[in-house]
């Protein structure tokens, strides 16, 4: 990033991605509007009718995922997370990925973890998962035959294309690109960079997507949270 990306990044009132937090501020105390409540059933909360004042009760949170989830016995990213909430507690649908309102609720969310070092995943649960994420950092992809590691680990720092290779950590995401003029998930990143090497993409809710992610997340355990970000 230059200085200029920085400080756009640093700069609450000039950060993009402040809009997708102030909307995830907003849809926090809303409960959704397609909800469908059974007969003699209780009305569907909102997230802080659950949870109260996010700025309480999740801090932290989003420097924690992925995670185990019990009920479905798998690891699970953090806007897995909040389409289970939205299925299991709110009868409401799950949103898609890249929507507006599940970027908008991991923006807010991301935000509250500002300042926090990524936690290392010590689940036993989570180690196999990790591998195969390893594995799949250092596995050769698409016809250009590139591996994640290749750019990320070995000639990080070094340029493509004018472009400077970063070490490739998740601090920062949801992230408010310029290319994009979006805001968009560490899925979507991977994603592009799949694409990049001409290989099929992962689905961004399957279970390598989150093996993957869960390794960066390890990888980078220890480095501060500055979600959400800014980047090129």
């Amino acid at each position: 990033m230059g200085a200029a990306t920085q400080a756009l990044q640093r700069d609450d009132a000039q950060n993009p991605a402040m809009l997708w937090v102030a909307d995830g501020r907003r849809r926090w105390h809303e409960a959704p509007a397609s909800a469908a409540t059974p007969a003699g059933d209780a009305a569907p909360r909102s997230c802080a009718g659950c949870h109260g004042e996010a700025e309480q009760s999740m801090r932290g949170v989003a420097a924690r995922y992925p995670v185990w989830d019990d009920a479905s016995g798998r690891p699970v990213k953090l806007a897995q997370r909040i389409n289970f909430c939205r299925e299991r507690h709110q009868q409401s649908l799950a949103w898609a990925a890249e929507s507006e309102g599940l970027l908008a609720l991991e923006a807010y969310l991301s935000l509250l973890s500002r300042g926090q070092a990524l936690q290392r995943p010590e689940d036993p649960r989570l180690a196999q998962a990790i591998e195969r994420g390893r594995r799949l950092f250092a596995q050769p992809l698409g016809q250009l035959a590139l591996s994640c590691a290749q750019c990320h680990d070995q000639v990080a720092g070094g340029r493509l294309g004018g472009s400077l290779i970063p070490q490739g950590h998740p601090t920062a995401y949801p992230t408010y690109r310029l290319q994009w003029q979006s805001i968009g998930s560490l899925s979507r990143r991977l994603r592009g960079c799949m694409t990049g090497v001409r290989a099929e993409p992962l689905d961004a809710m399957s279970i390598a997507m989150v093996e993957l992610e869960l390794f960066l997340a390890a990888r980078a355990a220890g480095m501060l949270h500055e979600g959400p970000g800014v980047r090129p």
